[in-house]
């Protein structure tokens, strides 16, 4: 087994099996994105990033490319929040069944709502968690949004941020 298998329950049940074989392993974590490009030897803005905020106390997924940082206060307004912040490492696994740094977009053992910054969509194919710190998979961007339940929105931090 490359993923974890409750990654791998999740792509078979949302008609996504033939991912499976898709899935790379490294020998080394690739929990950051800057190291999931370099195993991979991928533009940092193809990977995508699974992150974990708490809106008002409610988990929210944020989906971001590699090379950029989200701006909370962009997601706050987004989502009518009062305040968002990042979650903390126990919320993120009880949220989702995986540690940081093996979120993948989808799959997760909770419901949330998912935001997806627009910045994906510059590539023809992104790389993305696969349930581990050691596995990834790749997939066009709008089939990522599209099975992770997110809705396109910018929320990517500006260069003059």
């Amino acid at each position: 087994m490359t993923t974890s298998p409750r990654f791998a329950e999740a792509l078979d049940q949302l008609g996504l099996g033939e991912l499976t074989s898709r899935i790379r392993r490294f020998p080394d974590e690739t929990r950051t994105a800057v190291e999931a490009a370099a195993a991979i030897g991928c533009e940092l803005s193809q990977i995508c990033k699974s992150l974990i905020f708490a809106a008002d106390g409610v988990p929210v997924l944020v989906l971001m490319d590699g090379a950029s940082r989200v701006d909370v206060e962009l997601v706050r307004r987004e989502l009518g929040a009062v305040k968002v912040t990042r979650a903390k490492a126990d919320v993120v696994r009880e949220t989702t069944g995986y540690a940081i740094g093996g979120v993948p977009p989808f799959g997760h053992r909770t419901r949330t709502t998912v935001l997806a910054d627009r910045s994906l969509l510059e590539h023809d194919l992104v790389w993305a968690a696969a349930g581990t710190p050691y596995t990834v998979f790749p997939m066009e961007p709008k089939a990522l949004i599209e099975h992770a339940g997110g809705v396109l929105v910018d929320v990517r931090e500006s260069a003059a941020s």
